[in-house]
């Protein structure tokens, strides 16, 4: 074994792959440019800093349960008034700020104003700067608490709920979540309050979310904690997948 053979070995035990990968050729590097020991080095440490954060990036898309890498590019600001007049504020969004803030963000509009789709936009964005995100509908949320509830395994669903930095919740407002539907969304949301950032897609006002919810007072005690401190997008116009030119 070469000494270039025993050195990859034993940066391939440190779990150091990258650098073990790309040794030989950023040696040809050093060699070529006349660079020191440690230009050497902390090239080869770029290398496997980059193949890190690349990995984390991919891992995050793949937890985040987004089946699509969705971006603002494709958004159609000219669509309405409403989309032109909030782009400032999407595009803020996009910074993911309201993250690091705790911040939640609720998307209000009828089917096909492109709620979804700036939900999808934001959480990918939030993927692609290694932030932990998950994406599901309400329903499904509840579905699956209802189910670990009955197995015993509700805490678990839970943290699994409660954990990410970037919680995003579409569609709520299609199916009533029933009294237990309720009682398990006002779990996730009172743990989430201030302390990790939930994304909310609806197409009912506040006004109306007594229809989804068991009563008005646990609609009223989720909208506040919601709105408490968050940025609420109103999206108007007509359904973008109804457009004259489709």
């Amino acid at each position: 074994m070469t000494q270039i053979d025993n050195l990859k070995h034993k940066l391939k035990e440190l779990r150091l792959n990258a650098m073990s990968g790309q040794l030989e050729e950023v040696l040809q590097v050093v060699k070529q440019n006349n660079l020191d020991f440690l230009g050497a080095l902390e090239r080869l440490m770029d290398i496997e800093l980059e193949y890190r954060h690349q990995a984390a990036v991919k891992r995050k898309f793949q937890q985040s349960k987004l089946r699509e890498k969705i971006t603002i590019d494709g958004f159609d600001f000219n669509h309405h008034k409403s989309r032109e007049d909030q782009k400032a504020r999407i595009l803020d969004l996009l910074n993911l700020e309201f993250i690091g803030g705790k911040m939640d963000v609720i998307i209000i509009g009828n089917p096909g104003t492109g709620k979804t789709f700036l939900a999808k936009a934001i959480a990918f964005a939030a993927c692609q700067a290694n932030i932990k995100v998950l994406f599901t509908t309400a329903i499904d949320m509840i579905n699956q608490l209802i189910a670990a509830q009955a197995d015993y395994s509700l805490l678990k669903k839970l943290q699994y709920y409660q954990s990410p930095d970037l919680l995003c919740l579409d569609e709520l407002g299609y199916l009533a979540l029933g009294e237990q539907g309720s009682d398990l969304f006002f779990q996730v949301i009172s743990h989430r309050h201030q302390q990790k950032s939930t994304l909310l897609t609806t197409n009912l006002r506040f006004a109306d979310w007594g229809k989804v919810f068991n009563s008005t007072t646990a609609a009223t005690a989720i909208a506040d904690r919601l709105v408490y401190h968050s940025e609420v997008l109103i999206m108007e116009g007509g359904s973008y997948r109804r457009r004259p030119n489709t």
